[in-house]
């Protein structure tokens, strides 16, 4: 579709993945989400007759939002595509393409609040004590558990780590996050006795010279993917959850949601989780309290 494009505002995209990717670090999957959208507003424009983005207006922002909508597009995904457009107005902006920052004012519809399927501290240990033996496999998968669980890391840091990554003495591990952000993390005595025996009795036989720095492996020494990692994620918590299996997201949301229940300072999950925005971390405590209304609802009396 980008081929498509005027010759001027196909540039100004290329220009504008080239900023999110060398400037602004944006992983891949990131900045195709972002092109996808913008490719659709650069699109409208030029069905509009616009060849290039200087004359981009709030009108035709909120025209392009408005036709959008007529076809069906959810409300999440108008408040992304509503948000790319900011982003991109703004670059606009700031490199003189444009003469205002025409997206400032542009209001996207809320996007209607899920709250996450978490595990309860309960299940959590049900599903870590499920991984029971002490083959190359398992080794592998109950650290998979514990640090995902016990740290509240993304899976994509998870399987990013390294062997020089962690510190057994602080029990803390150095994770590299979105946007290359590093945040160091502590984890717990149960993680760490894992890490030292899946070193000890399972990397070792699955190591080949494919396999560098990477702490977690797969069966052919290479290191593990973000599939593989949600597929032992799902397996040990098969039926934990409506009879379905959770994805390493979920366990993430357990950390945070069991951290909150246990009384840590929200901005400290906040840090903790890598998150930007302490709005973001906020979604947790809608959970606690959600938790709290059933559990109230359940068992007294005059509920």
């Amino acid at each position: 579709m980008r081929a498509e494009l005027p010759v001027a505002l196909a540039q100004t995209l290329a220009d504008f993945e080239r900023y999110l990717t060398l400037e602004r670090a944006r992983s891949p999957h990131t900045v195709a989400a972002y092109l996808g959208d913008l490719t659709l507003l650069l699109t409208y424009l030029a069905e509009h007759g616009e060849t290039d983005v200087s004359q981009l207006s709030l009108r035709q922002l909120r025209g392009w939002l408005a036709e959008l909508h007529s076809t069906g597009a959810a409300r999440t995904t108008l408040a992304r595509r509503a948000a790319a457009a900011r982003s991109f107005t703004a670059w606009a902006f700031a490199h003189r393409l444009i003469t205002a920052d025409v997206a400032e004012l542009l209001v996207s519809p809320r996007r209607h609040q899920v709250i996450p399927a978490v595990l309860s501290a309960e299940e959590a240990a049900r599903a870590i004590d499920a991984v029971d033996g002490d083959s190359a496999e398992q080794l592998r998968d109950r650290l998979v558990l514990e640090m995902l669980y016990g740290t509240g890391i993304r899976v994509a840091e998870l399987v990013g780590l390294d062997l020089g990554d962690l510190d057994y003495g602080r029990r803390v591990v150095r994770v590299l996050g979105k946007g290359n952000k590093q945040r160091t993390v502590p984890f717990g005595v149960p993680a760490a006795r894992a890490a030292q025996e899946w070193l000890s009795q399972g990397r070792t036989e699955w190591q080949t010279p494919d396999s560098g720095a990477a702490l977690l492996l797969g069966r052919r020494g290479r290191r593990l993917d973000q599939r593989a990692a949600r597929d032992i994620v799902n397996k040990y918590t098969a039926g934990l959850v409506g009879g379905h299996g959770l994805s390493p997201h979920g366990l993430r949301h357990s950390a945070a949601t069991h951290l909150l229940e246990g009384g840590a300072d929200l901005r400290a999950v906040q840090e903790l989780l890598g998150h930007a925005s302490l709005a973001t971390t906020q979604i947790y405590t809608h959970v606690s309290v959600e938790r709290l209304r059933k559990s109230f609802e359940q068992a007294h009396p005059r509920a």
